[in-house]
């Protein structure tokens, strides 16, 4: 069978580190082989241990020192220079003949989403085999300009890459239930959320913005679920494996396809 790359992408703060390593420990826990990539030269104490880290090649501090520039030049140059290590991170990949392979992208979302060197790497592991996990930060999810700014940018994302798209509401336990299934209801009806635009106490500018979005969204069809993902409640996980396994295998159990 081929290796499936997923790619957990989302705005900084929404949680991708440790949902990569969540996903991991959940594939780990059901006997499912897989490897991490860490692709951020600026992580530090990371919660897992990589098999495959950017890291190994250069850091942060390696280009601030080698470039003599700040912390925000060393992050630009630094998703440039990915590209550069491409040869080298797909040989590393390669060494590994696993099912999944789970892709940690750098916490400044815009530097893997909108930088071409991305598209390279994507291409080089194989764009045909990868799926990108989107993730809404929950804080930002919770009112209905917030949620229709956070769909806005993860469809920019799909332009942007090309790749199938899950989407997950992360960190979804430090909401409350009501806010939690409010989201789910907007994610799953437009209607919703086009009523809570009305309903929610917004400035007039905003609100009128809010509405201009949302037929823009919905005309184009970007309203898709979303699955509420969390780590301390141990939810989500299967709807995320379900959901690529839909994708690349029909929706058969991966060891149903293995033995």
């Amino acid at each position: 069978m081929h290796t499936v790359f997923v790619y957990f992408i989302g705005s900084a703060g929404s949680g991708k580190t440790f949902l990569t390593k969540a996903m991991a420990d959940w594939f780990d826990y059901k006997s499912i082989d897989n490897v991490i990539v860490n692709l951020d030269p600026g992580a530090e104490n990371l919660p897992y241990n990589p098999e495959i880290d950017i890291r190994e090649y250069f850091t942060l501090e390696d280009i601030m020192l080698n470039y003599g520039v700040g912390p925000n030049g060393a992050q630009i140059i630094s998703a440039d220079l990915i590209a550069t290590k491409i040869d080298e991170l797909k040989n590393e990949v390669e060494y590994y003949d696993v099912p999944f392979i789970l892709v940690d992208t750098p916490g400044q979302m815009e530097l893997f989403t909108l930088r071409e060197s991305s598209n390279v790497v994507i291409d080089s592991l194989g764009k045909e085999r990868s799926v990108m996990v989107y993730l809404f930060d929950p804080v930002v999810a919770k009112t209905p300009s917030g949620f229709l700014s956070l769909l806005f940018m993860s469809s920019s994302v799909i332009f942007r890459l090309n790749l199938p798209q899950i989407l997950v509401l992360s960190k979804s336990d430090i909401l409350s239930k009501e806010e939690r299934e409010r989201i789910i209801k907007w994610s799953e009806d437009p209607e919703e959320i086009y009523d809570s635009l009305h309903t929610f106490s917004i400035p007039g500018l905003q609100k009128n913005l809010g509405i201009e979005l949302f037929y823009l969204l919905k005309d184009l069809g970007l309203f898709r679920p979303i699955m509420p993902v969390s780590a301390v409640e141990n939810i989500g996980f299967e709807d995320i494996y379900e959901g690529i396994m839909e994708l690349f295998y029909g929706g058969e159990d991966l060891e149903e396809i293995l033995y």
